[in-house]
């Protein structure tokens, strides 16, 4: 029999809803920026599993059950129900408000629809919508269309918004536990990291965690038991879903009384929320993920030119894109005394006023305890650079060819700084150094590395020449 048939054929009997019990959520890491954006509107991003108790106050026999309040965002082909022996389950039918609204999420339950007045216009099962009317049947099997009323009433379900779970039962009289586990998108987590940046002589950086949660799923989650799951599993399903309206709230949860528990999940990491927390519906809620701690770093500033790549074959023509300059970066190294999840990296620092101001943020990866966390900070504005192409002298018959540079770094700030210049000599990769104005601190097949101090207000050169050479089987 199929499902529709079997709704309809015990519509009679009488429908109960389900009270709901403080749900337990397992939220995965989430790079969505539409999840953390302000919106009010579901969104088909981030995963989350829920685990939920309800109450079912059960007739004896077959009956037409109805859960509503479930998330509007939940994957309808992966809702699992264990009633024990209270009773069988012959059918269950998942429905959605969608783009429809909260009405739509019950169709199929009885609805008293009050028109002017507080006047009763129509009573029955909602079948269908449309704009807004409202298509309901009556008990003598007729279907009527209602428009201009006023309030809606849902005589056994409380007309919650999100989608509606109805289940058909074969079951005992009484109270009836149920477990309900579903996954559901619109919920997802990252971490947010700030590093207060204080470099007075030692580089030392005082680094605070929390994590993220924002809830788009269509329901409000209160008092929610929470496990975060740092990683990057599969997901079958693909993301998608409207962009974001209005934020409704900005959620501030007060500090757990102590930090998550972490500990190994498969091949991933997993974080146990002290306590329980409130994830009301288009919100983003911030916990803590670990303790404040300070820690060394280092300070560095970046010029790079060109890539580590060598061509095909040897390139013989002088190119002019070989002159030139580029910016310097401002970058700063840390290692991770934790093992760090995804997030966004805020580095901060204190102006003379004593305020505290951006230096710049980036996203780091996941990053395991002991590595080390590099990040670009952006563009050194009292530093420059400029790259002249010196000397280029090419032997055909000898099939070698020397190239020459100069780099110029100049620094108009109060402050000396210690350049690295990095280069990449890629015309061919069969290359030796002949000639530097300044032994390089780093040489691998493809790169050349310099450490070059610049003076206060001054400007430092780096004159090098390389020579490339081949055989007749590389032309």
């Amino acid at each position: 029999m199929h499902l529709n048939r079997l709704i309809l054929a015990i519509a009679a009997i009488i429908t109960v809803s389900a009270s709901a019990a403080d749900p337990a959520l397992t939220i995965y890491r989430s790079d969505s920026d539409a999840l953390f954006e302000g919106g009010s509107a579901p969104i088909a991003d981030g995963h989350a599993i829920v685990h939920e108790q309800r109450t079912l106050q059960l007739a004896a026999g077959k009956q037409t059950v109805i859960i509503d309040g479930l998330p509007a965002m939940l994957d309808t082909e992966a809702v699992a129900i264990d009633l024990g022996a209270a009773a069988r389950i012959l059918a269950q039918r998942m429905v959605s408000a969608g783009d429809a609204g909260v009405l739509a999420a019950h169709r199929g339950e009885r609805v008293q629809v009050f028109g002017a007045n507080d006047k009763p216009i129509a009573d029955g099962v909602l079948v269908a919508l449309d704009g807004g009317n409202l298509g309901v049947r009556g008990s003598d099997g007729r279907i009527s269309y209602v428009r201009d009323f006023v309030r809606v009433q849902f005589p056994e379900g409380s007309g919650l918004p999100g989608s509606t779970l109805q289940l058909v039962l074969d079951g005992k009289a009484g109270a009836a536990p149920a477990t309900l586990t579903y996954p559901t998108a619109g919920l997802g987590w990252r971490a947010a990291y700030s590093a207060l940046l204080r470099d007075d002589g030692a580089c030392k950086v005082q680094l605070d965690a929390l994590a993220s949660i924002a809830n788009r799923s269509g329901r409000d989650f209160p008092a929610a038991t929470l496990k975060l799951i740092a990683g990057a599993p599969n997901f079958a399903k693909s993301s998608g879903g409207p962009r974001p309206m209005n934020m409704r709230s900005m959620a501030a949860a007060a500090a757990p009384e102590a930090m998550p528990e972490q500990s190994s999940l498969g091949d991933y990491r997993s974080y146990a929320i002290d306590g329980d927390l409130d994830l009301p519906d288009a919100s983003v809620t911030q916990v803590p993920l670990y303790a404040s701690r300070e820690l060394p770093c280092e300070r560095r500033w970046l010029f790079e030119s060109g890539g580590a790549w060598f061509p095909a074959k040897p390139m013989l023509s002088p190119e002019g894109w070989q002159n030139g300059g580029g910016p310097v970066q401002s970058q700063l190294k840390f290692s991770a005394a934790e093992n760090l999840p995804s997030g966004n990296l805020r580095v901060l620092t204190r102006d003379k006023d004593g305020r505290t101001e951006l230096l710049g943020e980036n996203r780091i990866g996941d990053t395991a305890k002991g590595r080390d966390v590099d990040v670009n900070l952006g563009v050194a504005f009292d530093l420059a650079a400029t790259r002249e192409h010196t000397s280029f002298d090419i032997d055909k018959a000898a099939r070698q060819m020397d190239e020459g540079f100069r780099i110029t770094l100049t620094n108009s700030g109060e402050t000396a700084r210690m350049i690295t210049l990095r280069e990449h000599p890629n015309r061919w990769r069969g290359w030796t150094m002949l000639s530097s104005s300044q032994k390089p601190d780093k040489q691998t097949p493809d790169t050349l590395e310099f450490r070059i101090a610049v003076p206060a207000s001054g400007k430092a050169t780096l004159d090098y020449v390389v020579r490339y050479a081949w055989t007749p089987n590389d032309e």
